[in-house]
């Protein structure tokens, strides 16, 4: 057998490809008047506002894309891959797993991935060397884009969404599969966050209406780099701690929508 196995492959190799092709979708639309009414930030803002270039994003999405696949690779080694056909991670693939099995693994996945990016990515603010070092890369964007989401400081991408993921697949339980099932679903989640477009029939908007564009898109502001930590699905952590900043959605002169933080 290969180095890489099949099912190692489609954890690694699935949300990647997800990420292109829904970030694409929402580049092509954004290209047209199809979202105008929806956008929370113009496009004069997104040439005018953002310090890094479209370019250099891809280019720091891609290698986050790459480090992250090694890292993927090497935890499923670790963890059996698909050598492991009995009593191990991959058991809970089996078409044997309840619904509501597979549902608790997602919900235990969820709930340590949120945690776990909650406090690094309020640690990456809280301290000026990781913030101006590492975490300021990912705020070079002021006014986010679909395929933006992903655009960190290496080092950052590792600490923030990589190893959170894989404490998230260890501590849920998961198999190779399901685990690409999870991964596809939250970079599915992290664009929308990023995108930049508010639409009302957006499914994933409405079931997750406390954590979508518009709340992350007050910590992408001059005034809410402290306020919003919560990623990519819930906003416990923010509520608890008190670092939850309320806002509302407006009309922009000249087309569109903007945030407004409310105090």
């Amino acid at each position: 057998m290969g180095f890489i196995g099949g099912e190692e492959l489609l954890v690694t190799l699935a949300p990647v490809a997800v990420y292109w092709l829904y970030s694409g979708i929402y580049e092509a639309l954004g290209s047209s008047e199809a979202l105008d009414r929806y956008r929370l930030h113009s496009r004069r803002d997104e040439e005018t506002k953002n310090m890094a270039s479209k370019k250099d994003v891809v280019k720091g999405v891609l290698l986050q894309q790459a480090i992250q696949a090694a890292i993927s690779v090497a935890v499923l080694k670790l963890t059996g891959g698909d050598e492991q056909i009995s009593g191990g991670v991959k058991a809970h693939d089996s078409s044997s797993s309840s619904f509501l099995e597979v549902a608790a693994r997602f919900g235990v996945a969820m709930a340590v991935l949120d945690a776990w990016q909650y406090f690094m990515h309020r640690l990456m603010h809280s301290s000026r060397f990781l913030y101006r070092r590492f975490h300021s890369w990912h705020h070079r964007v002021v006014a986010p884009y679909a395929f933006a989401a992903q655009y960190n400081h290496p080092v950052d991408g590792v600490l923030t969404e990589t190893l959170s993921g894989a404490a998230a697949f260890l501590a849920s339980g998961m198999g190779p599969r399901a685990a690409a099932v999870f991964f596809v679903f939250a970079t599915v989640k992290g664009i929308d966050d990023h995108c930049g477009v508010l639409v009302p029939w957006n499914p994933i908007h409405v079931v997750f209406r406390d954590n979508n564009t518009a709340y992350h898109d007050v910590h992408h502001q001059l005034g809410g780099g402290r306020r919003n930590f919560s990623q990519p699905f819930f906003v416990v952590w923010d509520r608890l701690l008190g670092t939850y900043a309320g806002y509302a959605v407006e009309r922009r002169g000249g087309g569109g929508l903007r945030v407004k933080i409310v105090k």
